[in-house]
C-alpha cells in the first residue's frame, strides 16, 4: 500500500465514531486505491501500542474477521455499546458513515 494511501486508511478508521462499526471494504472505497484485503494487512501490522480504534473495522456481513484478535475485538465493541445478534452479526443501525 503507498504511503498515501496507507496515511487515507488510517485517517479514515480514526473517524470512526464510538460505538459504530464499518467493514474493510467500506474503508477501501473511501481511498484512492486501497482494497479491503490491505485494509486488513494494515490494521495487522500497527505497532504495540498504537492508539487506532482497529477494532471498530469488521468483515463484511457485521462478522469479527477470522483473526487472533477477535474475541478482545468483540470485548472492546461491546464495552462501547455495539451488540451482535445470535448468529454474531452487528445490526445495520452500528455501521457507520
Amino acid at each position: 500500500m503507498r504511503d498515501e494511501v496507507r496515511e487515507q486508511a488510517t485517517t479514515i478508521i480514526a473517524r470512526i465514531p464510538e460505538g459504530r462499526v464499518t467493514t474493510y471494504g467500506a474503508i477501501a472505497k473511501m481511498t484512492e486505491g486501497a482494497t479491503a484485503r490491505s485494509v486488513g494487512a494494515l490494521l495487522r501490522l500497527l505497532p504495540e501500542g498504537h492508539t487506532l480504534p482497529w477494532h471498530r473495522v469488521v468483515a463484511a456481513g457485521g462478522r469479527l474477521a477470522d483473526h487472533d484478535g477477535a474475541r478482545r475485538q468483540r470485548e472492546l465493541l461491546s464495552a462501547e455499546g455495539v451488540v451482535f445478534d445470535a448468529r454474531g452479526r452487528i445490526p445495520a443501525h452500528f455501521f457507520w458513515p
